[in-house]
């Protein structure tokens, strides 16, 4: 059989793998990603005369203490602003069915009483019958102390096995690259690099750019006195992983909860101002600083990937949609570079022809 039968062979028996064990890959997906955001600050603590271990003891303290902090501070503030949202949303029917309806009746002549009526039952419907699910979801999973044991070893197993993928991390890359056919080796080396420069830019520029405008969207709606602030800021911040989805949901949502705790127009300014802001720190500081022009993902593509990624191996393909999809475009880039240079394209006539014209 021919050698690249072997390999297509070999990357098929792969995927079917991964398939099979996508339940327990999830810990250590996600171990692979803090280890790969953790290394550079445990190499450069290496430099300063840090021995590996201590210096990946100091990463891994730091990452701790980001997650624990996190946990303390935001987890209550989402926590008491999702009850005061359940809370406020038959205020929320009540205002629709006893202004909006009414003013949008009064403009257009429609009227919208019977179709809200309906809209409601519908919701109410499923809002029982998801309820019914998820209660006999959680008795099941209750019940079943495997299950239960399951997901508390996987989430126990992601700070282990972090640890050690950190620990070990530029041993395993070395050993990697020893293993590569010699032919290849500076190819595949160059790409790795490319695909390095793209996943770093993402991993670690994306990530840091969505929470610096999830803290400007909840700062400035909170200072304006919006309700709910934190978490639309949040929310905001999380959909700016799209360029521009998360300005839209966030002055979307933000508009509305202002508009109706105020009923001012006044105070859309507001809410416009504070998501224009963000939209010029995201554009003058943000991304020249933190992302650059590596990256390069178009929006329709990210988008594509996480829906793929979520639809084949659930919520482990969400967390790689991106990262595979920066590889993917990397290696169809060098895939476009060498078909442009083949004679299927033409290159070498092209050349043989402006070498035979005069000059």
């Amino acid at each position: 059989m021919p050698r690249k039968w072997w390999i297509l062979a070999a990357t098929v028996a792969l995927i079917w793998l991964m398939i099979l064990i996508e339940p327990i890959l999830m810990p250590f997906f996600v171990s692979m990603v803090l280890a790969y955001l953790g290394d550079p600050l445990a190499d450069r603590l290496e430099a300063w005369g840090l021995s590996r271990r201590l210096a990946v003891s100091v990463v891994f303290l730091v990452l701790t203490l980001i997650f624990g902090l996190a946990l303390l501070f935001i987890v209550p503030i989402l926590g008491r602003q999702l009850g005061q949202l359940l809370e406020a949303l038959p205020l929320v029917y009540l205002w629709i069915q006893n202004t909006a309806v009414p003013w949008v009746q009064s403009l257009t002549g429609f009227d919208l009483g019977t179709d809200i009526d309906n809209m409601r039952q519908i919701l109410v419907d499923n809002w029982k019958e998801t309820g019914s699910v998820a209660a006999t979801l959680l008795a099941q999973v209750s019940r079943s102390g495997l299950a239960l044991v399951a997901l508390i070893g996987n989430l126990a197993l992601i700070p282990v096995v972090t640890f050690y993928l950190l620990l070990d991390w530029d041993r395993m890359t070395a050993n990697l690259r020893a293993c590569l056919p010699r032919n290849w080796e500076p190819e595949i080396v160059r790409l790795a690099k490319q695909c390095d420069e793209v996943l770093s830019s993402f991993l670690r520029g994306q990530l840091l750019v969505m929470l610096c405008l999830g803290i400007i969207y909840a700062v400035g709606l909170t200072l304006l006195g919006v309700r709910f602030g934190v978490l639309i800021g949040l929310l905001a911040g999380l959909a700016s992983i799209v360029p521009y989805l998360g300005v839209i949901v966030g002055i979307s949502v933000a508009a509305l909860v202002a508009f109706f705790q105020f009923e001012s127009l006044l105070i859309l300014l507001g809410v416009g101002g504070v998501f224009a802001f963000g939209q010029m720190m995201e554009s003058v500081v943000l991304q020249p600083k933190l992302l650059g022009d590596k990256i390069g993902l178009h929006p329709v593509a990210v988008i594509f990937a996480v829906l793929a990624g979520g639809q084949l191996f659930g919520f482990t393909g969400v967390l790689l949609a991106l990262p595979v999809a920066a590889v993917v475009m990397v290696l169809l880039r060098y895939l476009l570079e060498r078909y442009k240079g083949s004679d299927l394209y033409g290159s070498k006539t092209r050349k043989n022809m402006s070498a035979k014209e005069p000059s």
